[in-house]
């Protein structure tokens, strides 16, 4: 009875595959915009063996079917953190970023307090000549005068999307110079910040990067992903998802832009989507169908 489990394991095997030797089909490498590290192979895991084989290009007809004729330029981006599946639209497009590139800025600041050349605790007094009168955000509402720490500029960048935060933190605090630096040191190559423009294949990379502790320590990276879900604007990517879902991602507003690019987290699912669309004339519509297609995305990949 020793020798018994094999043949039953084997017996197990081929009533599960139906009597069929199943041969999973090898991966195509995505094509490489931006330089990126090698990441490691996920391991093998027995339950996902029997797993629905995703195809990338089922998914991508399924996005295309959503959208239709409504939008003729965007991009959508997906990338699963627990596989190999990756899927893309016009993903290395360069867009206009409008806040999204707000990512950056929260990157480069948190690298450079871990690097002791910014505090975050840093006082910085509104000149009357910082204030963006456009877009989002309070402090563009608040006197001259007004003092703020460089941590609630980070925090109101990113949760109100605040333009007069962003624009402070980057010509002052930072530099616009040394973000992009930074920026093309971490592999970033069609991401341009003084132009405000970006793609996809660019905010994957730094959002990524960000997660995986590539930009600063244990404690200031939670600080960003904390930045980076308490968001005021949750009518895109996360609007549809359920409520164990987490979301952490920067939405972006301009002139016929509508964008919303983040990392999606509900238990063993982790993956990036990046929805990018321009020379948008329903803006409101615009965040449906990203919230839509968001969904779609999500049932597809759990």
């Amino acid at each position: 009875m020793r020798h018994a489990r094999p043949v039953i394991m084997l017996f197990i095997l081929t009533v599960i595959t139906g009597g069929a030797l199943v041969v999973l089909p090898r991966a195509m490498t995505p094509a490489v915009i931006s330089p990126l590290a090698e990441e490691p192979q996920p391991a093998f895991s027995f339950p996902k063996f029997f797993f629905r084989n995703k195809d990338p290009d089922e998914l991508r007809k399924k996005i295309q079917t959503v959208i239709g004729n409504s939008w003729k330029n965007y991009s959508v981006y997906v990338k699963d953190y627990t596989s190999n599946f990756v899927m893309g639209i016009n993903e290395p497009i360069i867009f206009t970023a409008a806040s999204v590139n707000k990512i950056p800025i929260l990157a480069s600041l948190y690298y450079g307090v871990q690097n002791g050349e910014i505090n975050l605790d840093q006082s910085v007094t509104l000149q009357e000549s910082d204030i963006q009168d456009y877009g989002t955000g309070t402090i563009r509402y608040d006197p001259p005068g007004t003092v703020y720490s460089v941590k609630t500029l980070a925090r109101l960048m990113m949760q109100q999307s605040d333009n007069t935060a962003a624009y402070i933190l980057a010509n002052y605090v930072i530099g616009l110079d040394t973000i992009q630096t930074l920026i093309t040191k971490w592999g970033l190559t069609q991401t341009d910040m003084a132009n405000n423009k970006t793609s996809n294949k660019d905010t994957e990379l730094l959002l990524s990067k960000i997660v995986q502790g590539k930009v600063a320590n244990s404690a200031y990276t939670q600080e960003m992903l904390a930045f980076l879900k308490d968001s005021d604007f949750e009518d895109r990517l996360p609007a549809l998802l359920p409520k164990d879902a987490t979301v952490y991602h920067k939405t972006g507003n301009g002139a016929g832009v509508v964008h919303d690019a983040g990392i999606v987290r509900a238990g063993r699912t982790n993956y990036y989507i990046g929805i990018l669309a321009g020379d948008v004339t329903d803006e409101e519509g615009a965040a449906k169908m990203i919230a839509n297609i968001s969904k779609l995305v999500f049932d597809y990949l759990r």
